[in-house]
């Protein structure tokens, strides 16, 4: 590769910027049109002289220094300071001639005499920092060596022998014969080595690749460490890498390398240490003076290991690696053989498919072409190998390969591989390039046609852009509300800012989506209400059987409604255990008043948000809970169901009650302020229907605003009849047993809510009977079995079914279409990273699972199919029973038992033996069997009334006599797993200690309930419904209650339950034991002493 370049200098007063180009470094350079003539490569060069490929690597800044001379070195070119009158005769020498030659060693002086050889090497462009500048200018050269004529041809041959050279380790990819290489040398040593090469005119060095990749080092410590075959190359330019203003010392030097032959190294004469010299002081001017011509050079220290030339002994003092190398001559080949030229034209047909390919390899291609000495390419085989190596990036070791393979046809073969794997690089990355630009193109042309499209509905008036049209919309919406003057306005001012905004802005979404929600508010806009009676009470009925009292009280509401014309004010607040149907009769009352219904449940909620909205400052801001109602009814007279209101939280975001309180309130509901609205919205039309399981954990304020109806539990009549009108008959179709012969008896729903489902509600029961129904699903398909239940025939695939009619295809793609498996994973017990799973040929070939749109009919029921469900196989269906046994104790119990009824927390009642025992101890009183506090206090009152009243109930002898010093008390209550509390057992209780302190039996069949004082009055309780129901259930025939409770039992228990039962009603607890102890003999001494008028 032949590069011919020109060199233009410029000088300064102190300091010369050199654009520098580089120059042919070849083994020959010929100066002037004669040379021309005689040169072996005249013709060449002639037929080309228009084709000057020119290479600028850089400008540098350089100050002007004077070198040292030396005489006997034939190739340095000794150069006068500038402004010397031979060295301006020489430039106009030189300028008139017009030569072109290599750069100076000396940056910013004017060029050197015509007499130095063209290819002279150029010496170190970096100021050396040594202060030569005002060193004195050298000595001429001596007359006996006069320079040669201008016109004669200057001709400097490279050395074929040059035995001993400096070693240059090379990183990452290794250099080839004829392809410039700039390399960054960091080791100040052999940055000095360098410029003294340079400027003793030997420019040569030997370059060898790095095994390590990893390492980059300027020095060669073992031979070892690089790979042994290299190249001898020639430095055509130096200059400086990074440099320090402060000391004005170089860092770092970069070095073009211009590889001529290939070497190897024989041995390591020197591995990067320097001699040991001593310093000798001098002035700058003494280090910078040339030797005299007469004297000898001073010779070289001492140094252990084999002997250095004479060529490189002043190496000696730098701590640089210097190599015996011998040539590597490439074996005779004829350019002629069939392969030689079949490996060339497969490469040059691979640098034409990379060079479409890649603009890079193009340009590379051109150069090369350019300066290819030989007028066809096939003429130079090693040449081409090595130039598909050069321009390649492939491996390293595989670049070493090609450097090291002397047989040109290994050469090409290895140098082909390489260039393989280049074009399959440089497709893969034509593919990708292609695809993202694919991709982009798509997108601007769809972009560019939908912005023309809307200006060509735009020209023609059939849309607007998109902001007009959502501005359009709004108004729409707004003039079809009536919408109160405060919020108008608010509306204007948002939409006349929408209509200024870009619609990029952010402030432009949030303000259009304000304006969403305000104008899908319903302002203005309810449904016709229906406050007929009779069909509200048609209604209740249908969707709820008893509960007479609640239904007679919305009937009442409605009534007012009726005469009043509105319902405003009215918050209802549905009380009672769960499963009663709280949430069912919010329903019903909708329907019944033809609204619009909306729930939502508080139970848990934390954030004041939730009911009053965020600020439209933050991100994601939305209402609250009740606009999100209006707009998803549409209607400003909905009824609204807020579940669970009994267990509504408190956090740290505020406390929802209190939001709740302000939405509820009907004298403050008429203008309530949402957050996000921030304008005031009336919910005075909106229904508020609330439901609960207890009242004690509703905020009073709240609780004070609510008309509370208490939802009490069912009773085992109504649960029969709601199991058998409502319950059975959905389960049966819920189960797919709709049309067929599957009947539930009657006697199997009574001993279902006797043995297993007692509690209030019919939630418990609902699922029992699912279960008969399921169970009985089961059986039948397993008794019938898949004969008479076959499977459906699966959906044939669209290309099953591609040969058929275009109606068949379009069916099939309807119905079938797969997706990607996604099974759960296998239950091993090995651990996944321990083993392999095992598939089955099938399993691996079927990765694709079929989906379909297509709905699976219901199949029939045979009608030969009979099933009836009745006592006595209802245990098959639900297993056995729950509750055994209803009472304790059947036959007399002994002394110390009595029976009382209580309240359980599932909203049940129950009968609840008390049993009390006696002791020796020291009178304490023990309890047990999961007890309450307030339990435990009615346990101590009914003892202390005992203790105090021993005498008159003829435990002791005289009033005197102190009573249970020495005894211990033991009360237990059975069935100790499950807890009890409340006041209602303290009549129980009494009657416990006096049977056990007289000895006297309690009949089973009595049970009582009722709160007692410490001075033996007998108070009121709750859940009497409850209780009775259990004390029917158990088959007790005689109640002691409190007299309060009177009008309770009599109102709201069913007379079906009461039937059978005496119901006794007492005020102190003196006539409660009269009565349970009625006809003992101690009863009779009690007349005298706890006579019943003192009651």
């Amino acid at each position: 590769m032949n590069i011919l370049g020109s060199i233009r200098a410029v000088a300064g007063p102190s300091a010369r910027s050199c654009s520098r180009r580089l120059c042919d470094p070849g083994p020959s350079r010929w100066t002037g049109p004669a040379a021309l003539a005689s040169s072996s490569r005249a013709p060449f060069y002639a037929s080309r002289s228009s084709l000057v490929y020119e290479r600028t690597f850089c400008s540098s800044t350089v100050t002007d220094y004077s070198p040292t001379a030396i005489a006997r070195l034939p190739r340095w070119v000794n150069n006068a300071k500038p402004g010397s009158a031979p060295d301006q005769q020489s430039t106009d020498a030189t300028q008139t001639k017009k030569d072109v030659q290599l750069d100076s060693g000396e940056d910013g002086q004017s060029p050197p005499p015509a007499s130095v050889p063209p290819s002279a090497p150029p010496s170190s462009s970096s100021s050396s920092g040594d202060g030569s500048d005002n060193a004195d200018p050298p000595p001429p050269p001596p007359p006996d060596n006069p320079p040669p004529s201008q016109t004669s041809i200057s001709k400097q041959s490279v050395p074929e022998v040059y035995p001993q050279v400096l070693a240059l380790p090379i990183a990452r990819r290794p250099l080839f014969p004829g392809f410039y290489k700039a390399v960054v040398i960091r080791n100040p040593e052999v940055v000095a080595a360098i410029k003294e090469m340079m400027r003793r005119g030997q420019p040569y060095l030997g370059a060898f690749l790095l095994k390590d990749e990893n390492v980059d080092s300027d020095i060669i410590t073992d031979v070892n460490s690089v790979h042994p075959v290299g190249v001898f190359a020639q430095i055509t330019s130096v200059f400086t890498a990074a440099s320090n203003k402060e000391d004005e010392k170089e860092e770092g030097l970069t070095a073009v390398l211009y590889p001529h032959r290939r070497i190897r190294i024989t041995e390591l004469v020197k591995g990067g240490q320097a001699a040991k010299v001593e310093a000798v002081e001098s002035t700058p001017a003494e280090s910078a003076a040339p030797e005299p011509e007469g004297q000898l050079p001073t010779p070289p220290p001492e140094r252990e290991g084999p002997p250095m030339t004479m060529q490189t002994s002043f190496l000696e003092k730098y701590a640089v690696s210097v190599v015996n190398v011998d040539n590597l001559a490439t074996q005779p080949y004829n350019k002629d053989d069939q392969h030689i030229r079949a490996f060339m034209s497969e490469i040059v047909s691979v640098f034409k498919d990379i060079a479409q390919l890649n603009p890079l390899f193009r340009d590379q291609i051109a150069n090369f072409s350019i300066n290819q000495v030989a007028s066809n390419v096939f003429d130079e085989p090693d040449k081409l190998a090595d130039f598909a190596a050069a321009v390649s990036t492939g491996d390293p070791n595989e670049l070493q390969d090609v450097l090291e393979s002397l047989i040109v046809k290994d050469r090409l073969s290895k140098a082909l591989l390489v260039l393989k794997k280049e074009l399959i690089n440089a497709q893969l990355q034509s593919k990708l390039a292609r695809d993202v630009d694919s991709k982009i193109a798509k997108r601007q042309r769809e972009y560019y046609l939908m912005e023309q499209l809307k200006n060509i509905k735009k020209e023609l008036g059939m849309e607007s852009d998109g902001k007009d049209k959502l501005i359009e919309k709004f108004k729409e919406r707004a003039a079809a509300l009536k919408m109160p003057e405060g919020v108008r306005k608010v509306f204007d001012e948002e939409l006349n800012k929408l209509m200024h905004l870009e619609p990029a802005a952010s402030e432009a979404n949030v303000t259009r989506n304000y304006l969403e929600w305000l104008t899908q508010i319903p302002w203005g806009r309810h449904s016709p209400e229906n406050y007929s009676i009779s069909h509200a009470q048609t209604v209740l009925d249908e969707d709820h059987y008893g509960l007479k009292d609640v239904k007679d009280r919305i009937l009442e509401f409605l009534a007012v409604g009726k005469l009043r014309g509105t319902v405003e004010g009215k918050i209802i607040c549905l009380v009672g255990p769960p499963g009663v149907g709280k949430t069912s009769i919010g329903k019903s009352i909708a329907r019944a008043l033809n609204r619009q219904f909306f729930r939502f449940s508080v139970g848990g909620l934390t954030d004041v948000a939730e009911i009053k909205g965020h600020r439209r400052t933050y991100v994601g801001a939305l209402p609250g809970k009740i606009i999100q109602a209006l707009r998803r009814v549409g209607t400003e007279n909905p009824l609204v169901l807020i579940d669970e209101v009994d267990k509504i939280g408190r956090g740290h975001n505020g406390d929802p009650a209190s939001a709740l309180l302000e939405m509820l309130d009907p004298e403050q509901n008429t203008a309530f302020l949402d957050h996000y609205m921030d304008v005031p919205v009336d919910l005075s039309r909106v229904l508020f229907v609330c439901t609960a399981n207890m009242l004690d954990t509703i905020p009073a304020p709240l609780l004070d605003r609510m008309e509370v109806l208490e939802v009490s539990g069912y009773v085992s009549e109504e649960k029969a009849q709601i199991a058998s009108k409502y319950l059975g008959p959905q389960a049966k179709e819920a189960a797919g047993l709709k049309e067929a012969d599957v009947q539930l008896d009657p006697s199997a729903i009574d001993v279902l809510i006797k043995y297993y489902c007692r509690e209030s509600g019919v939630r418990n029961l609902k699922k029992h009977i699912d279960k008969i129904y399921r169970k009985a699903a089961l059986k039948i398909v397993q008794d019938l079995g898949e004969e008479v239940f076959p499977e459906p025939t699966p959906t044939p695939t669209p290309e099953a079914t591609s040969a058929h009619t275009n109606k068949s295809e379009d069916d099939s793609v309807k119905a079938a279409s797969t997706v990607e498996k996604q099974d759960a994973p296998p239950n091993t017990p090995d651990a996944p990273e321990t083993t392999t799973p095992h598939k089955s040929a099938e399993e691996k070939e079927d990765k694709d699972r079929v989906v379909t749109t297509v709905e699976r009919k219901p199949m029939k029921v045979p009608d030969t199919v009979h099933v009836r469900i009745s006592p006595e196989n209802l245990k098959d269906y639900v297993g056995p029973r729950v509750y055994h046994k209803d009472r304790l104790y059947v036959h007399p119990p002994p002394a110390g038992v009595s029976t009382g009824l209580g309240y359980l927390g599932n909203g049940s009642g129950a009968v609840m033996p008390i049993e009390a025992l006696s002791m020796p101890g020291k009178g304490n009183l023990q309890l047990t069997g999961k007890l309450g506090e307030v339990i435990r206090e009615s346990a101590q009152i009914a003892l202390s009334w005992v203790k105090s009243h021993a005498y008159e109930l003829g435990i002791t002898k005289t009033p005197d006599e102190v009573f249970l010093t020495d005894r211990d008390i033991h009360v237990h209550m059975p069935e100790g797993s499950i807890g009890k509390e409340g006041p209602s057992a303290g009549t129980a209780l009494l009657s416990a200690f006096v049977s056990l302190f007289t000895k006297t039996k309690i009949s089973p069949d009595i049970a009582m309930t009722g709160e007692i004082s410490l001075v033996g009055m007998v108070l009121p309780v709750g859940g009497l419904k409850e209780k009775i129901l259990a004390a029917h259930r158990a088959g007790i025939k005689t109640i002691i209650a409190p007299a309060d409770n009177r009008p309770d039992i009599e109102e709201n228990v069913p007379e079906s339950v009461k039937t059978g039962i005496r119901f006794v009603y007492v005020e102190n607890v003196h006539e409660v034991l009269h009565e349970v102890f009625r006809g003992e003999p101690v009863a009779e001494r009690w007349k005298d002493t706890l006579p019943l008028e003192q009651s």
